[in-house]
Order: structure tokens, then sequence, then C-alpha cells
């Protein structure tokens, strides 16, 4: 297959597209045009928003971030490879589902609605989804953040990342994956190559979890690979090492 030379990187949810900025000057490195779009109301700097919620995030659900992307993707000259982290995992099956990639990667991804996850995804996530809650949004303490994202840094490295990358979040992005039909994967239907990547010590999405999702597709013409770096958490991107994943998806790309 003739190699596409756009990529775009989904950021999860938590984060915004400031978590990329290496990744888009790596790539860029490489010879590639790159672009993190922001997901709706996810715009600034992270310190800011921590601060003064953007007035579009409480807004802003699963179904509105995909749609972004595909909207975003259809304004290219080309159909870009798609990189999407956490959420934004389950935010590339769901474009490779529309076919607007040339080839898909999810690096921790989130489950689709029909794949169910572990208790111990709940119990982690439960904070920034709970039904029960009448704050539109979640914002993550440090401990929070020391638990789910950065468990594998020392408490200085945990400090720095948080200042780094920790927005608020609308809570309407997960319960939308949780709830609604859009958030389901057809894992039937022919499509483009996907590879999952995995983190070992990944705390929120562990790796059993990425394995089940890639095992659910069944068109034995479609390629699906999966990749699981054992020492890596739900920091994969961000991490000491990131470059070692980053090398791991061009290479990947490049053979197809």
């Amino acid at each position: 297959m003739s190699k596409s030379k756009t990529i775009v990187l989904v950021h999860g949810m938590f984060v915004n597209n400031n978590s990329w900025s290496e990744w888009e000057t790596y790539f860029q490195q490489k010879g590639f045009t790159v672009y993190a779009p922001p997901n709706p109301g996810h715009e600034g700097d992270p310190s800011r928003l921590r601060k003064t919620l953007h007035h579009e995030l409480v807004e802003t659900g699963f179904i509105d971030v995909v749609t972004k992307i595909a909207r975003f993707i259809d304004r290219l000259p080309e159909k870009p490879l798609v990189i999407g982290h956490s959420m934004a995992g389950l935010a590339v099956q769901k474009l490779l589902d529309l076919d607007k990639v040339d080839a898909a990667v999810s690096i921790n991804g989130a489950p689709p609605k029909n794949v169910f996850p572990p208790f111990s995804t709940v119990k982690i996530v439960w904070p920034a989804v709970n039904f029960f809650s009448l704050k539109k949004y979640y914002l993550g303490t440090r401990d929070w953040y020391n638990r789910a994202f950065f468990n594998t840094l020392s408490k200085p490295e945990q400090d720095k990342a948080y200042d780094l990358i920790a927005v608020p979040e609308s809570r309407k992005i997960g319960r939308e994956t949780l709830l609604k039909s859009f958030s389901n994967a057809n894992f039937k239907k022919p499509h483009q190559p996907i590879l999952f990547i995995g983190g070992g010590k990944d705390a929120i999405f562990p790796p059993e979890l990425t394995k089940k999702i890639a095992s659910q597709y069944k068109d034995s013409n479609s390629k699906v690979d999966l990749k699981i770096f054992e020492d890596k958490s739900h920091y994969i991107c961000g991490e000491k090492g990131w470059e070692e994943i980053a090398d791991y998806i061009l290479n990947w790309y490049e053979k197809l």
C-alpha cells in the first residue's frame, strides 16, 4: 500500500493536545505533516484551563470528539495515519469504522461499548463519569493522576507531569462511551490496518483489556496487530522512553 505522509494525533481525556507536542516535532523531523487538533473545549494552556473552565467543555461528548476529527480529516489532501491515546484509542476505532484513516493506532485505548472492561477500570474511572454527580466536569487531583496515569514515575516526575498536562474533563465524554450505541465498534467489517499498543503497567486500561479489544476483530483479510510494552504506564506517550513507542509505530506503518 502507498503510505500517507500525514499523521493526525488525537488526545484522550484529562489532557489536551499539548500532550502530543514532542511527538509532533519528532514525526515532523521524520518527514511527516503532523496535526494534533484539540478536542472541543480543550484549547489552551493546561495551567490556565485548570483555573478557568473552557466555555465549550461541559457540552462536549464522545460523539463530538469523533465528529470533529472526522471533519478535520475530510479537509486533508489524503487519508492520514491516525494515532489516538486512551479515550482517543476508541475514537480511532470509530474513525476506522468510518473509513477515515490510511491506518490506525490505538495506544492504551478505552474499550468500545461492546467490550466489557474489568472492575479495576471501572473503579479508577468512576470519579470522572460519576452518574450521580451534578457537576458536569471532573478535574483529577494530583493523587488521582499519580494512581491512574503516573504510577511508574518518581514523586518529582509526577508533580512535573501533572503541571504539564492535567486539565478538567467533560463527564459527557466518558458517559457517552459507556451509554451511546455510537460507542460500539464494528468488529466484522473489512477495515484498514490497526495496531493496538498497551502498557504492561497501565492502571486504567490494563494490557489484558487491550488484548481483548484487539481480539474482537473478525475480518480475516484485515490487518490487526498488537504490542505490549511491559514497563509502561497509562502515561506511555509522555514518560521516559516514549520515542521507542513512536519508532515502533513508524516501523509498523512502513512495513504495511
